[in-house]
């Protein structure tokens, strides 16, 4: 299985982007963005969304972003995404010229949720890696594309079987930037069997 230009599909499909054989570009859009429901009250279900299909049960996904994001909430990352009621994403969104939110949202039957933590505003790259144990996910992030930390673990109630998963990027508010991604690569499983 490899993630390429010949078994990858559009949800979304932005505008402008650039697909070449070792780089994506995506130029997003204003007002658009992935949310379901929680506080907030809205549902958005418009992020440009590259996907390919696998119905793999132990595999990682990892991916380098590159961002010139500066309106808030431009984000750019990694995700699997079922359908608009049943998605997870992780990404760094811009808040403002101080700070950046780096998290990710797990959206499970119509409900998401955002778990974030505080990193600067001069951060302009962040490599992500998403691991699928059957229903149970890992969302990992790294500086430098070696050393990952943990960002969440979760279940996916509609991930059991066959999955959509790739890069996205939006802007929510009106705003749009270039986003890139790089170094796209599906491995083993590297998040490891519990003992």
């Amino acid at each position: 299985m490899i993630f390429n230009k010949e078994n990858t599909f559009w949800v979304n499909q932005p505008s402008e982007f650039k697909i070449s054989e070792n780089e994506i570009v995506i130029h997003t859009e204003p007002g658009t963005d992935f949310w379901q429901r929680t506080y907030y009250g809205f549902q958005n279900d418009n992020a440009p969304t590259l996907l390919t299909k696998t119905g793999e049960k132990y595999f990682s996904f990892v991916v380098k972003t590159e961002f010139d994001s500066k309106r808030r909430f431009d984000q750019c990352g990694v995700i699997l995404y079922q359908n608009c009621d049943n998605w997870l994403k992780a990404s760094i969104e811009y808040e403002n010229n101080e700070f950046q939110r780096l998290g990710s949202v797990v959206t499970n039957h119509g409900y998401s949720d955002w778990s974030t933590t505080d990193i600067d505003v001069s951060v302009r790259s962040m490599w992500y890696r998403i691991s699928r144990r059957e229903s149970d996910y890992c969302l990992e992030c790294s500086a430098d594309g070696v050393h990952f930390k943990q960002m969440r673990i979760c279940h996916m109630w509609e991930g059991g079987e066959e999955i959509q998963f790739g890069i996205y990027a939006c802007s929510p508010e009106n705003s749009s930037f270039e986003a890139k991604f790089t170094h796209m690569a599906v491995t083993e499983c590297m998040w490891r069997k519990h003992e």
